[in-house]
């Protein structure tokens, strides 16, 4: 077994699951009030949410050029190309929700009695209920494509 597959396959699964945890933790913050707390938490989340994400698409990349699979494996496979498009609209719509966790968290600091706006903070609920279904389809495909379907 080739060590560097095992690593790359390791510690990509670890930032998905990481991913997953933040979607979570996101979705329980945002259910209740925003305090001004709660929002610099929610930035750092996210933020950390972004950079997760990048490392996971630089793992996933070593992962096609360096695995035991082979690059042709992954670009002949349509299951491969569902999982991208999956993280891919999980992706697009976390900017929403970014944008206002910048914005709800400057105004916050500009003005303590800031109140999020309801019907912004039920968009944003929207939001990240979409990434956190849509995001579940991701292992899905990464299921089937370990068994070999879509090649």
């Amino acid at each position: 077994m080739d060590t560097t597959d095992l690593l790359l396959a390791i510690f990509h699964h670890l930032l998905v699951f990481s991913l997953a945890g933040i979607i979570g933790a996101e979705f329980v913050l945002i259910r209740g009030d925003l305090p001004a707390a709660t929002l610099r938490r929610l930035v750092g989340i996210d933020r950390h949410y972004g950079i997760i994400a990048m490392l996971i698409i630089v793992v996933g990349i070593g992962r096609v050029i360096y695995g035991l699979k082979g690059w042709e494996f992954y670009v002949y496979n349509w299951v491969f190309w569902a999982k991208m498009a999956a993280f891919v609209i999980v992706g697009l719509l976390s900017i929403i929700p970014t944008v206002r966790f910048v914005s709800w968290n400057r105004q916050a600091s500009a003005s303590p009695g800031f109140q999020v706006p309801a019907a912004q903070l039920a968009s944003v609920r929207t939001y990240v209920r979409a990434e956190a279904f849509i995001f579940l389809l991701i292992p899905v495909f990464a299921a089937a494509m370990a068994r070999g379907y879509g090649y």
